[in-house]
């Protein structure tokens, strides 16, 4: 590569630091490191002008990595540090003018940003149609139908759009939620009935409360069979969880009926109550009448239940939890010299130490709820949900109603991850067809999630939360027409403030230590099945 002749020994110290970042074993604190060193690096080159005599080809691919003194940087960036305020100090910031666009230089951009505001691409007065003249969702259309704009997926159109809108001043909508059906904004508003292209492919309505009616064919539910990964997650979650795993198998087993309950003093049966013909010989000596319901037969008496539990995949459920515990070991300092040093002194620890995401106490809850399923010989089936759009509602099977707990079902519940979003209306409906398709005398739905319902499309920020709780809380009512009973159960420390309008009378509760799952759920099953 081309360097200055005078910077040779800082570009080849450069190129040895990216060597360490190009490593495939190389961590993203490895990148945060390397960063920090080039930075100290390059902030002590003037800001100047290099003559193209005073250059020269150098070969840096051996380059070798040595090991810097970590005191020294410390020191120098505390120097850096101290004149920079000093020479800051008193001065306020002022923000640079706002671009017209950030990005790669694109014409047609700057096109339709010229007939927004009016104007032709040449500057010369345009049509009276300016920024109030064209609206979102017709730039949305026109960055889809231009073959040179390449703005990624649909979630990458509509937010270069809402920022083509900003830069050509166009204000956003300000109409309040309930404010009229026709006055909502609502993405994918101008769609039409679905139709299922793909195998496990299903289709169903979606209730717009606005409305008051059902969107026809709204929604599309792509069902896929979970991936599969290793047993040991299983057999992991079942010893570190024995004690706890005893004890909800002993109150388990304490609900399984016998199969056959001895039924006494009848007129007839498959032989004499030894208690009721004592008594009746009794009576007989006594010359009174004796009672003829001497006999008893064993009636066939089963528990004949069949679950369902939906488990939430959305992206959320990758936070981690036990955050509290780990305050002090995981405070990152803000400040560059104090970060140099924690990261120094916790190099290569942060990939050794586990940590647990909402989503693996879902996991583990369900590994303690299933093994205890097998005891008492319930019916269940466990699946996950999450969503993009209203096209992309993914349903992933774990484990069939009718499906045996084998080393596949663990390999899949293994594989569980976060995904999307929480489209959760078109989930429950497909659950519901699966639950209607099973014969059992009693049914049920539990819903774990971590969140509300929310989705591209479904549920926007601020404008129509109540309509995906709206159309969640309809998919409900539905399982319970078809005598299911569904119960919800979130981990969201604010979950009162939808819950009641989305499950209300149904059943639900909210569980502000997600660490109370594994405890929790087998209690709330054993409790509401029973």
């Amino acid at each position: 590569m081309p360097v200055p002749s005078q910077y040779v020994g800082q570009a080849r110290e450069l190129a040895a630091l990216l060597r360490q970042v190009q490593d495939p074993n190389a961590t993203v604190e490895d990148t945060a490191e390397a960063t920090l060193r080039m930075y100290h690096l390059i902030s002590r080159i003037e800001n100047e002008l290099i003559p193209p005599d005073d250059w020269q080809v150098e070969d840096l691919t051996d380059t070798e990595f040595s090991e810097p003194d970590v005191d020294d940087i410390v020191e120098n960036l505390q120097e850096q540090f101290d004149q920079q305020a000093e020479e800051q100090s008193g001065e306020e910031y002022e923000s640079p003018e706002d671009v017209e666009y950030r990005g790669d230089f694109k014409p047609e951009m700057v096109q339709m940003l010229a007939k927004m505001r009016g104007q032709s691409s040449e500057g010369e007065e345009g049509t009276e149609e300016g920024a109030q003249g064209i609206s979102q969702e017709e730039i949305e259309q026109m960055l889809r139908d231009s073959s040179e704009v390449d703005v990624g997926d649909d979630s990458e159109v509509t937010t270069v759009a809402a920022n083509m809108m900003k830069e050509a001043g166009a204000d956003a909508p300000q109409n309040p939620a309930g404010a009229g059906y026709n006055e909502i904004p609502h993405q994918d508003e101008d769609g039409g009935p679905l139709e299922p292209s793909e195998p496990r492919s299903y289709v169903y309505d979606e209730w717009d409360f606005r409305a008051n009616d059902y969107r026809p064919r709204w929604c599309i539910v792509q069902e896929r069979v979970g991936v599969a990964g290793e047993t040991q997650f299983f057999a992991e979650t079942l010893q570190q969880y024995s004690g706890l795993m005893e004890q909800i198998r002993r109150q388990f087993e304490s609900v399984r009926p016998e199969m056959y309950r001895k039924v006494k003093r009848l007129p007839e049966g498959e032989d004499i109550d030894l208690d009721a013909g004592i008594e009746a010989l009794i009576d007989i000596r006594s010359m009174v009448s004796p009672d003829e319901r001497i006999y008893w037969r064993r009636n066939k008496d089963e528990r004949d239940v069949a679950v369902v539990f939906l488990l939430d995949m959305s992206a959320s459920t990758a936070e981690a939890v036990e955050e509290g515990a780990r305050d002090a070991d995981w405070n990152v300092p803000g400040d560059p010299v104090a970060y140099t040093a924690w990261l120094r002194a916790r190099r290569g620890e942060t990939a050794r130490r586990p940590y647990k995401r909402i989503i693996d106490v879902e996991k583990e809850s369900m590994v303690l709820l299933m093994t205890a399923l097998e005891a008492i010989g319930d019916r269940y089936g466990v699946y996950g949900f999450s969503g993009f759009g209203r096209e992309n509602v993914e349903f992933y099977v774990i484990k069939e109603v009718e499906e045996m707990l084998s080393d596949r079902v663990k390999r899949r519940l293994d594989k569980v991850a976060p995904l999307h979003a929480t489209r959760m209306g078109p989930a429950i409906r497909h659950a519901t067809s699966k639950l209607k398709a099973i014969d059992a005398k009693t049914k049920f739905m539990f819903v774990v999630s971590d969140g509300r319902p929310q989705d591209r499309g479904y549920s926007r920020e601020g404008v129509e939360k109540e309509y995906a709780v709206q159309d969640t809380r309809m998919a409900l009512i539905e399982a319970r027409n078809s005598d299911i009973n569904p119960f919800c159960l979130t981990v969201d420390r604010n979950g009162h403030d939808y819950l009641r309008s989305m499950a209300g009378d149904l059943g639900y509760e909210v569980l502000p230590d997600i660490l109370e799952l594994p405890r929790r759920l087998p209690q709330l099953y054993r409790k509401i099945t029973v």
